[in-house]
């Protein structure tokens, strides 16, 4: 392998890895935040012990999350060093406040979280959580602010002296089209994992056999809660990801023709192709079920709609942009990203997302009034709900990613010229095994650690102390877990 394909590999590790832990974190804060305001609202204690369990696997997944996450800008530097050149005054910026504003508003109040319950009133203590989540919710905006400027740039200027891309326009980064249909995709998306992950956790430990009997209600509860947030958020995952498609296809059309797997343009009425067996690389169709006209909806928004295919578009790249050099993923003038990897990306996010929906709705009627249902195949669902959405989520940016290629910034910069020229292949497997074996280690922290403090359950109701007793100054803070 030569240096692009190990730091591609790399990259690609890492990213999904972090990413398992960023819709986890975003929706977990959010319906930990509920928790405790319903338990202000209604002084329920069963209300406080959720809020104190959730919150605790939110801590891991959070910690977890922040050290993964930090190698994430640092690559740049190591393996994309004429990237980074080429767009660090564009992408820098977003990256900048991001880290600045939203970073260090989500771990303030998240301190404040954890060592306040007995010195903060507790509406403002449930506020502190609720900040949390804001601050999740600005990281993910500018995060995603970068990355769609890099599926559609705009608001900069290309210096032919220095040879970067120069900003000049901030607000159109930030409210980019792609960003402005993004943002509320992955935000949903992580509301629908967040969801399914409270049904699997309490679904688990409301069937298992050694739960006792009183805190089935419990877990009943938080079942119905995290039911229907997974099924209003995979509502709206849907909506968007509808308009995302549309979108898509106006700014990088040969995503959408790789999605499907479309070599010739159709005139109307696109078919798409729920299942196909092909040659390996997607060139030709053995066998497919398809759906009449749904690809001409989901890019044009018309049943008869016209979809462009690999082989037009790959004539209209080379024109515009010239004869690509070629790299290890692509031969010579083949701007076509790798059909079989965009075709099943697209498929299992889609199929995982619909899959996670109906498991919720299958747990839902099982517990109505109250029952209790048995079985293997119940256990298995359990440890299923939490996983498939990460899952989907994972597909759904290996597609983006992946349909993007042989671009890293569409349109201005292939992922060939991007890599560090510096960089040897000694050096460039060295960090890949690193740090790959580096991240196995802290999965098996990760997994450790959830499985422990899911099995010990949500712990026994203790009033906290009330802060309007007054404390003394001299008393340290107290760590709530």
């Amino acid at each position: 392998m030569d240096v692009l394909e190990i730091a591609r590999w790399q990259f690609g590790i890492i990213t999904v890895y972090h990413f398992m832990f960023v819709p986890i974190t975003i929706g977990l804060s959010a319906v930990v935040a509920g928790f405790e305001t319903a338990w202000v609202r209604t002084g329920n204690e069963q209300w406080l012990r959720l809020t104190k369990f959730f919150g605790k696997l939110f801590l891991i997944n959070f910690a977890l999350g922040v050290v993964t996450g930090i190698v994430q800008e640092f690559q740049f530097g190591m393996n994309w060093s004429d990237y980074s050149r080429f767009v660090g005054d564009v992408f820098g910026a977003p990256l900048a406040i991001e880290g600045l504003l939203a970073f260090f508003l989500e771990s303030t109040f998240l301190g404040l979280w954890i060592f306040g319950w007995d010195r903060l009133p507790r509406v403002l203590h449930a506020a502190t959580m609720w900040l949390v989540h804001i601050g999740t919710l600005l990281s993910a905006y500018f995060i995603l602010a970068a990355n769609s400027w890099m599926q559609n740039p705009v608001g900069y200027e290309f210096n032919k002296t220095t040879g970067r891309a120069e900003l000049n326009d901030f607000a159109a980064v930030l409210f980019n089209k792609v960003q402005l249909i993004t943002f509320p995709h992955v935000v949903l998306s992580a509301y629908l994992t967040a969801g399914a992950f409270v049904v699997g956790v309490a679904f688990w430990l409301m069937i298992r056999k050694s739960t006792p009997a009183a805190d089935r209600p419990l877990y009943q509860t938080a079942v119905r809660v995290g039911a229907v947030v997974a099924l209003v958020a995979g509502l709206g995952v849907a909506v968007t990801g509808d308009i995302q498609g549309k979108i898509m296809t106006d700014v990088q059309p040969m995503k959408m023709a790789a999605a499907e797997a479309l070599y010739d343009t159709d005139a109307s009425c696109a078919p798409f192709s729920v299942f196909t067996i092909g040659t390996p690389d997607g060139k030709e169709e053995k066998l497919a079920v398809t759906v009449p006209c749904v690809l001409s909806f989901l890019a044009t928004g018309s049943l008869d709609g016209k979809v462009e295919g690999i082989n037009e578009l790959r004539e209209k790249y080379v024109a515009k942009y010239g004869q690509d050099p070629g790299a290890a993923y692509y031969t010579t003038g083949d701007y076509t990203p790798v059909i079989p990897i965009t075709y099943w990306s697209f498929r299992f996010m889609i199929g995982l997302g619909v899959a996670t929906m109906l498991g919720a709705l299958a747990i839902l009627f099982a517990i109505r009034r109250g029952r209790v249902p048995g079985g293997k195949g119940w256990l298995w669902l359990a440890i299923a709900m939490p996983l498939a959405p990460l899952a989907a989520n994972s597909f759904g940016w290996i597609f983006t990613e992946m349909g993007r290629q042989p671009w890293a910034v569409f349109g201005l910069m292939t992922t060939e010229r991007a890599v560090s020229p510096g960089v040897s292949v000694a050096e460039a497997s060295i960090s890949l095994i690193s740090l790959t074996l580096l991240y196995a280690a802290l999965a098996v922290v990760e997994v450790g650690l959830m499985l422990k403090y899911i099995r010990r359950g949500a712990d026994p109701f203790v009033e906290p102390p009330d802060p309007r007793l007054g404390a003394s100054d001299d008393e340290p803070l107290t760590f709530a877990y």
